[in-house]
């Protein structure tokens, strides 16, 4: 028997287990269907190129998507000790205050507005340049910057500042509006996930366990309360007991699918799918929306950015350098640069985020980059209104569940995500890139018309990897937990992750996340 059993070892997961195991008499199980971080390109922040198309991903893909010309497209989701922040690209950004006042007044979240929130991104960051009353210099998550930012990204930087945009030295002081480069969630040259920042420490208490390579069949549910959970581990099926809570954290995709083959979930779905009826939850699984991103690509007039990497003399020189010194390319996120910016200049904060690659990624299918030598940046629309859901495909547990995000189902979506595609190519033609630049690769000259941008996001659009809200928080009807994380209606059971998240942030979803289970954990443990 265990006190708390957390199902998920990603983001959410580690912080909670940490936390949680702090109280020397409780007795905490971590389950994780994936394995151990071992992965040396984990730890390398370059390596997350490698890692959303490698073995440690569930393998997801959308449902057509209706209004993208029916495409489908792969939907990288972790399956690895750390989740997302195990293979994500590192940045660290938090969001506008709006977001988070947003979900504490207008969506009913009391306890979550952006003053709530802001001591836990505190707590939780270890900033290696900043501190004060913003910035946390102790936390489990190391946040540094990169030593030698390519020449690349310093160019896009000074593009968008020729377009009108002020310098920003930090993007999570309140103020997000403008360019500079982005901070990343890495210490000592080396990723800092949330398995390696809180989770790895943690284990050496007596009273944490983790096991790797579970499958959580469903939550165990006794007369209204979570008693426990049901896993296959080394081909037997067994059932572990909780004595005061089972705590969800799989994430936007996982979390709904557990929930439904849990029998918790929108009756009529479940009845299809042949799945006993625990308890009726109509927002289970709905409510899901994503950030939904273009990328522009330049062929570069030179070696200027980290393709020149991939010759074997260049690619030796980078990992001695950082075997020797943790600099140089292979500690560098690649997404060094970026900014935050105004499509719709009504809107009281930046409605638009882009990232800049220095290099790599800008290759179509079947395609070869010419000369080899190019850069890229994708920009997505911050608060996107079009909703879809994740449902299940059949009632076994190995199936992947119906994932559509349902993208671009609302026009005005596709109208901000045109505005960043259009300032993206703006950006390539300013003095400051055009040093560099020899042509724009993709979307490129062809792209005139209003029904050529149309076109082109419809075809090339794809996620950023920021899926959030399937069991949100709330208290309407169709909330699927309470402010304090509990799912409604059953007790004893908690969802902790980006599931709850009701509305989007405008910014990336893994601090943010992180801060949620923070605040979590001392719901949980009923600290203020």
């Amino acid at each position: 028997m265990y006190d708390y059993i957390i199902i998920g070892g990603g983001s959410a997961g580690c912080v909670l287990a940490a936390r949680l195991s702090e109280m020397p008499g409780a007795k905490v199980l971590v389950l994780e269907a994936g394995p151990r971080d071992t992965d040396p390109y984990i730890h390398i922040p370059v390596g997350f190129f490698k890692m959303t198309s490698g073995g440690l991903t569930w393998g997801y893909e959308t449902a057509p998507l209706k209004h993208a010309n029916n495409r489908v497209t792969v939907y990288p989701q972790a399956r690895v000790l750390g989740g997302g922040s195990s293979i994500n690209a590192e940045v660290y950004t938090r969001g506008c205050a709006d977001d988070y006042d947003g979900w504490a007044g207008e969506l009913g979240c009391k306890g979550w507005s952006a003053k709530d929130l802001q001591p836990y991104f505190v707590k939780s960051e270890g900033n290696s340049r900043l501190s004060g009353p913003d910035h946390g210099i102790d936390g489990p998550l190391g946040v540094s910057d990169n030593s030698a930012p390519n020449k690349m990204s310093l160019a896009y930087v000074q593009g968008c500042m020729e377009l009108g945009m002020p310098y920003n030295p930090d993007f999570n002081s309140g103020k997000q509006e403008g360019t500079g480069l982005y901070q990343t969630t890495t210490k000592n040259g080396k990723r800092c996930s949330a398995a390696v920042g809180y989770l790895k420490p943690a284990l050496q208490r007596k009273n944490l366990e983790l096991r790797t390579g579970i499958t959580v069949l469903r939550i165990v549910v006794e007369k209204g309360k979570a008693t426990g959970v049901e896993i296959i581990e080394n081909g037997a099926t067994k059932i572990l007991t909780a004595a005061s809570e089972v705590i969800l954290t799989a994430g936007a995709i996982g979390s709904p699918k557990l929930m439904m083959l849990s029998g918790i979930g929108p009756a009529a779905h479940l009845r299809e799918r042949d799945v006993k009826v625990v308890h009726d939850l109509a927002g289970v699984g709905q409510n899901f929306h994503d950030h939904f991103s273009t990328d522009v690509a330049w062929i570069l007039n030179g070696p200027h950015a980290y393709d020149k990497y991939k010759k074997t003399h260049w690619m030796l020189w980078a990992g001695l350098q950082y075997t020797l010194f943790k600099t140089g390319p292979v500690a560098s996120n690649i997404v060094e640069a970026g900014a935050f910016w105004w499509g719709n200049r009504k809107d009281k904060t930046p409605d638009l985020q882009f990232h800049f690659v220095a290099g790599g990624g800008v290759e179509k299918a079947g395609d070869t980059l010419p000369g080899g030598n190019g850069a890229s940046c994708n920009s997505y629309f911050t608060r996107p209104r079009s909703r879809g859901s994740v449902t299940l495909r059949s009632n076994n547990p190995k199936d992947a569940p119906i994932v559509d995000p349902n993208s671009f189902a609302e026009p005005y979506d596709l109208e901000r995500h045109i505005e960043g595609i259009k300032i993206s190519q703006e950006i390539g033609r300013t003095k400051s890139m055009q040093r560099y630049v020899s042509g724009e690769y993709s979307p490129g000259e062809k792209c005139k018309t209003k029904q050529d941008y149309i076109e082109i996001a419809r075809s090339t659009a794809r996620s950023s990897y920021h899926p959030v809200g399937t069991c949100k928080m709330g208290v309407d009807e169709m909330a699927v937990v309470d402010p304090a994380m509990r799912v409604h209606g059953i007790e004893r059971l908690r969802i902790c992750d980006s599931s709850t998240m009701p509305r989007v942030v405008s910014s990336n979803t893994n601090a943010p996340t992180i801060a949620m289970a923070e605040k979590a954990a001392d719901l949980i443990r009923g600290n203020r």
